[in-house]
């Protein structure tokens, strides 16, 4: 007497490698994050001194890699073997972890909505403390320098914030060659700057704090 044998419903071969490609774009483009992250930190010397990661006074936006990186690696691997083997668990953690990124957004969002004061309180001092490390990491640096171009701003509530860098402040005791002035990032572009470099008369200037054209 011969057993029944019960098979499972298939997938289409459509979906599942559909899910499989785009899964494997996700999981080499985490992988890529997570090395520009570790290159970033051998170039700077963390990874021969991990005790090092809590010297730099502001955030440091390898950690955005790093973390970006990490979930998507995880988020491309599930998917992937899961699509690539029809495995349950894999897949099942693959929709569940995608969801939990979902609701923490959604929470996100609405206590950003629901506690707004609190949140500009927290973000200008996020801003100001980054303001005062400026000059102490060159991913830092960029990044500011990125985001004040962009967005058209300068610190946060305005130039004056940068009084807060030991480099820019007006105060009598500083020496430095930027006093009272701020980033380039922060100025509107000259003009003058349309003609030849040779041709214009702030070439020759040591450095160019003002006057400046300075929202």
């Amino acid at each position: 007497m011969s057993g029944k044998h019960y098979k499972g419903p298939e997938v289409s071969c459509c979906i599942k490698y559909f899910i499989f490609g785009f899964n494997v774009i996700f999981w080499f483009l985490g992988i890529a994050f997570l090395g520009i992250g570790l290159w970033a930190w051998n170039e700077k010397g963390v990874l021969s001194n991990i005790s090092s990661i809590t010297d730099l006074g502001g955030f440091d936006p390898v950690w955005l890699f790093l973390v970006v990186g990490g979930v998507m690696f995880i988020l491309g691997f599930a998917g992937c073997i899961g699509a690539l083997r029809e495995n349950t668990f894999l897949l099942k953690f693959f929709s569940v972890f995608l969801g939990i990124i979902f609701f923490l957004e959604l929470t996100a969002g609405v206590l950003a909505f629901v506690f707004k004061d609190w949140i500009k309180d927290q973000l200008y001092f996020f801003i100001n403390n980054n303001i005062r490390a400026y000059r102490d990491d060159i991913d830092l640096q960029n990044l500011i320098d990125f985001t004040q171009e962009y967005w058209q701003c300068c610190g946060a509530f305005g130039a004056d914030d940068w009084n807060l860098n030991i480099y820019f402040n007006c105060t009598d005791s500083n020496a430095s060659r930027e006093r009272c002035g701020v980033p380039f990032s922060c100025c509107t572009k000259d003009p003058a700057e349309e003609r030849p470099i040779l041709d214009r008369p702030e070439f020759h200037a040591p450095f160019l704090t003002f006057p400046r054209r300075c929202r």
